[in-house]
């Protein structure tokens, strides 16, 4: 394996903000810490270019946004005047192809990686065949169930494609004294407090977990931190189910952690499109027993009775009943928090995921 100071290029179409942007950066700001050279490709108005630069990252805007002629010719035209590149890794579909075509239209073109963070399906076409077993070299998932789909069925080769997990820094998230993080944040010390952290999107599961809120008949107070599209929809929803009073909407945080630390446990019942949620390692470092679905690869993280509890998906009534299990018994919650920090450690740390990552981006430049 090279151990050399590889060139690093990331590319990201998306104007989202959610967990794959926070991997991208996450993952090139530890790499360059590492003494790597890394670099984004983005359009000019995505959430992430601002980000990578705040971060002190080299960001460049390109308008790669669409698949049209323009943002190909713009990749291409990056590509060629910067020959150093060992590493193209690219993230979403859009970004994906222009790589792809930009690389094969270059005599001298870097190894294309593609990270898949989401478990949508793979279209079963021979142009969407080439992209992923041809113009890429190598296929990153963020989670193992996402991975034996590629190849159960999609037939892409096995030793083509490696599962990397998102992971999260201990040393960021971790437990702390609940009643203090709470007086911190102005939050009552005398009921419980249940949490979510996700983009405001539909599958994410917001409306049945306001619903699982409405049904249960007992003092607490829902944490709902992060925003999205979906806002004005679950705002709707909060004041059809007349809970208001036990529901506050926080916003995107720069810090999630202080947060976190105010929960007696978490909850996120996805229906779709997850690899291993970075909101539920996050909460598993800080100690928190978890309630979530089996999507995606959320069950690598969230074993039901070890680490948290998993629940049907769109079912409030499975997920109401599973959070009042969980207050009412809290020796047992506690075991599962306890539990998760040790796998989220033992699994999903940043340094298991640079490691990880470290060595394919070698492996591929010495090749």
């Amino acid at each position: 394996m090279n151990n050399q100071p590889l060139h690093i290029v990331h590319t990201e179409a998306s104007c989202g903000w959610g967990g794959q942007e926070i991997r991208i950066l996450s993952e090139a700001t530890g790499l360059r810490d590492r003494g790597h050279r890394v670099e984004l490709l983005c359009p000019g108005d995505a959430p992430i270019f601002a980000a990578a630069r705040d971060m002190g990252l080299t960001a460049t805007a390109l308008d790669i946004g669409k698949k049209h002629l323009p943002g190909l010719l713009a990749m291409r035209d990056w590509l060629k005047n910067h020959p150093t590149v060992d590493i193209l890794n690219t993230h979403s579909s859009t970004d994906s192809w222009l790589s792809a075509v930009a690389c094969k239209s270059l005599s001298n073109s870097p190894a294309m990686v593609r990270t898949r963070h989401i478990s949508t399906a793979v279209p079963k076409n021979m142009p969407t065949r080439w992209l992923y077993t041809r113009a890429t070299r190598h296929i990153v998932t963020t989670g193992e169930r996402l991975r034996r789909t590629l190849v159960e069925e999609n037939r892409f080769p096995a030793e083509q494609i490696t599962s990397v997990p998102t992971g999260v820094d201990p040393q960021i998230y971790y437990r702390s004294d609940q009643t203090a993080a709470r007086e911190k944040l102005n939050l009552p010390v005398d009921i419980p407090i249940i949490g979510i952290v996700a983009t405001l999107r539909d599958w994410k599961g917001h409306d049945d977990l306001i619903e699982a809120i409405a049904i249960m008949d007992r003092p607490l107070l829902l944490l709902v931190v992060g925003d999205g599209p979906r806002r004005s929809s679950i705002e709707r929803n909060i004041r059809k189910y007349g809970v208001e009073e036990r529901v506050r909407l926080v916003g995107n945080q720069n810090e999630v952690t202080p947060w976190l630390q105010t929960m007696d446990l978490f909850t996120l019942p996805s229906w779709a499109n997850e690899g291993v949620p970075q909101g539920i390692l996050q909460a598993m470092m800080c100690a928190l027993p978890v309630i979530s679905t089996a999507v995606g690869s959320i069950e690598e993280a969230v074993i039901d009775g070890e680490t948290g509890i998993i629940v049907p998906t769109r079912n409030a009534e499975a997920l109401a009943a599973a959070i009042a299990g969980l207050l009412d018994h809290p020796e047992h919650a506690r075991a599962l928090g306890d539990a998760g920090v040790n796998r989220a450690h033992d699994l999903f740390s940043r340094d298991t995921m640079l490691n990880r990552m470290q060595k394919i981006f070698s492996t591929l430049a010495s090749e």
